[in-house]
């Protein structure tokens, strides 16, 4: 009888062990998305959005992980360095997705500078504990093809100085017609696109 409590109790206890080991933890995880009007769902319903899409995918496959969507159209990686800092005190993410760039390419700010901003934002955000996934992006020839090769470069260098994970180009395989009338927004059809996009990346780091 003795034997058998014993083992009862061992049982219990190897059962506790178990579920506390991180690969078996239910315990929810947030993933914080930092861009701009490309992750804000500029000028479509919000619930069209490919983070919305992401939300829905992950309860599927990753039901633990509750998305932060922080994107603010408009945004610049100045301005987001303003905005991280308290946003990683108060969701404490598991992993960091920046989509961010665009708006300061289009106002002609150095790559130097962009470059520099997304580093710090990449350093704070592992610094934090979160893994970090960048989205590349690129500008329109007529920014002139010297600083639309520096700008589109600047994200592979980053990503692999800083051991950051990389969508090389957010907008790979969005067609001229999928654009809104801006040509600078994809429109809602475009935006399961963006998701098969960043998901190779993405699910590693989960």
């Amino acid at each position: 009888m003795y034997t058998m409590k014993r083992a009862a109790i061992l049982a219990r206890l190897l059962l506790c062990a178990c579920l506390l080991m991180p690969g078996i933890s239910t315990a929810q995880q947030t993933l914080l998305v930092m861009g701009d009007s490309l992750s804000a769902a500029f000028g479509i319903p919000r619930e069209a959005g490919w983070v919305n899409l992401l939300q829905a995918e992950l309860q599927g496959t990753h039901p633990t992980y509750q998305i932060i969507n922080a994107s603010v159209s408009g945004e610049t990686t100045s301005g987001a360095m303003r905005r991280l800092p308290a946003l990683l005190r108060q969701h404490r993410p598991a992993v960091v997705i920046l989509e961010l760039g665009a708006n300061d390419g289009l106002r002609g700010t150095p790559t130097q500078e962009i470059e520099s901003n997304l580093r710090e934002l990449i350093r704070q955000s592992q610094k934090a504990g979160a893994k970090v996934l960048l989205l590349g992006m690129q500008l329109p020839p007529n920014y002139g093809g010297h600083y639309t090769v520096r700008f589109k470069t600047l994200y592979a260098r980053l990503a692999k100085k800083q051991q950051a994970a990389l969508v090389p180009f957010f907008l790979e395989g969005v067609t001229s017609e999928q654009f809104q009338a801006d040509q600078l927004h994809p429109d809602a059809s475009a935006q399961e696109t963006l998701l098969r996009n960043v998901l190779p990346a993405l699910l590693p780091l989960l």
